[in-house]
């Protein structure tokens, strides 16, 4: 059974749009020292907290839901201080695919840390045959297709 292409597949990156971008980072990348947010207000009074740049819940809002693709430097410094990413994560999709896959390893890690996905899976994978991983991969896309659909209801 071969693998499908890249192309064929849906990206497991953090997304191309800005608003995905912000969205990806709350959910996966909020710090740990942090208590995580139930509201853009509580988003918004974290950075701002954390990184000295006043950042309201209107601009979390606007920034997660699309209705602000050009925010200010400052704004987007903010975000990429408080996240702990590199500033041109937030540039164009095409320049970005490196820090995506960096930032996806890094949320990987951060999953094996606080234990929500086993190393024992882990391993399990990567001993798998390719027909075995391209099965899992299926899977999964699967299912994160599906989740993400869920969610935007």
């Amino acid at each position: 059974m071969a693998e499908p292409e890249l192309a064929e597949r849906e990206s497991p990156s953090p997304s191309a749009s800005l608003a995905d971008k912000v969205e990806w980072l709350i959910r996966t990348m909020w710090p740990s020292e942090a208590p995580p947010p139930r509201n853009n207000v509580e988003a918004a009074a974290a950075i701002t907290a954390a990184t000295g740049e006043e950042i309201s819940s209107t601009t979390v809002w606007k920034l997660r839901t699309g209705r602000q693709d050009n925010p200010q430097l400052r704004t987007l410094t903010a975000l990429a201080t408080f996240f702990g990413v590199p500033l041109g994560y937030f540039g164009f999709a095409t320049e970005t695919a490196p820090i995506d896959d960096d930032l996806t390893i890094k949320a990987l890690l951060r999953r094996l840390s606080d234990q929500s996905i086993s190393r024992d899976v882990l391993r399990a994978f990567v001993d798998l045959s390719p027909e075995g991983r391209w099965a899992v991969d299926e899977m999964i896309l699967a299912v994160a297709t599906a989740d993400r659909q869920r969610h935007q209801q």
